[in-house]
């Protein structure tokens, strides 16, 4: 093994996939309770809870799309929400139409935020297989949700909900996807030079990495290039990894010493349920790990390799992160211990 690699110990060898995954089952919740079109406003200023506004003609078209729509907005209560076609960048994919007039018949009160997860959990899941042709990588990057009716449009006896597809970040920022969901591989991996935002001792969403961060990405890598005749074990993966995410570091960086600069190279491994789903694609990052490795802390700047200059020398090394690795981080929040994969 890699001396950098061998930074994590075997015990917290996946230190870097808990945290990460468990950024993303948050984020999951955090995007129902804040990211999910119209659950804010009727698409109007007022804040939460909705005003007597009216949606704009887009979001109201928006938010009666049929199944295979795909949804994009800009505004943070996604007042501006609009349809466009799923080969472009978009947010959300509708996948069903709910109907919960039954369960909540007029005059009901809206539903609480716990409700709505319940709801979705429940009315969003089991259609999933049948509209994508495929398993839904229960660790990927795909999450079920729901697009639920204004305040004004629930007052008015509206209980029909738009389940969908979208992309929650570790920090719950909904990322855009590109290409219709049936399409699209689940693995949950970014582009290399890709960093993420630190939270706490844990992980969040893409910033630039001239900002204090997490992990940056340099290199993504499928397992399906080494392991063709089925699911490797995750010793395997580990093992191939140490060599190929060594390499890819070394091509990244320059050949920097990342051991010098208090860094470690670690990488994503894959579940049997994802790799059964089309997801064999992972990430090969590098982190500053506390002390005690309970976690991650503050790393500044890009180790990137800087281009070759105008004389044509060699390209040279970015420069070390800013307090060698990053002081603390800020917060306490331990990473999860779910093993699941990032």
């Amino acid at each position: 093994m890699s001396p950098s690699a061998d930074r994590f110990p075997t015990a917290t060898q996946t230190l870097h996939t808990r945290v990460v995954m468990g950024g993303i089952f948050a984020g999951a919740l955090i995007a129902l309770a804040l990211s999910v079109v119209f659950s804010w406003s009727d698409g109007v200023a007022g804040g939460s809870g909705g005003g007597a506004g009216k949606l704009s003609a887009a979001a109201e078209e928006a938010f009666h799309s049929p199944p295979g729509s795909c949804l994009t907005w800009d505004n943070p209560d996604a007042s501006d929400a609009r349809k466009v076609a799923c080969t472009q960048p978009h947010l959300f994919e509708v996948t069903a139409l709910v109907d919960i007039g039954a369960q909540f018949p007029a005059g009901a009160p809206v539903p609480s935020l716990e409700q709505w997860q319940q709801i979705a959990q429940q009315k969003c899941t089991s259609d999933v297989k049948p509209y994508l042709g495929h398993n839904l990588d229960p660790y990927g990057k795909l999450t079920t949700n729901l697009l639920r009716p204004t305040p004004s449009q629930w007052e008015d006896g509206d209980r029909q909900l738009r389940c969908g597809l979208q992309w929650a970040g570790p920090g719950g920022k909904l990322l855009p996807t590109t290409g219709p969901a049936k399409e699209q591989d689940q693995s949950p991996v970014f582009e290399p030079g890709t960093c993420l935002a630190l939270l706490g001792k844990g992980v969040g969403d893409p910033v630039d990495c001239a900002q204090p961060h997490s992990y940056e990405i340099v290199a993504t890598l499928d397992l399906k290039t080494k392991f063709k005749d089925g699911y490797p074990k995750q010793d395997d993966q580990k093992a191939w990894l140490d060599t190929e995410c060594t390499k890819a570091a070394g091509d990244y960086t320059g050949g920097a010493d990342l051991d010098a600069k208090k860094l470690t190279l670690t990488w994503d491994l894959r579940e049997q349920e994802s790799w059964d789903a089309g997801s064999t694609k992972v990430n090969c990052k590098v982190a500053a790990a506390l002390p005690d490795r309970s976690g991650l802390q503050a790393v500044t700047g890009s180790i990137k390799a800087a281009p070759a200059g105008a004389d044509g020398g060699q390209p040279q090394d970015g420069g070390p992160p800013s307090d060698g690795g990053g002081g603390p981080a800020t917060g306490s929040a331990a990473p999860p211990t779910s093993k699941k994969n990032g």
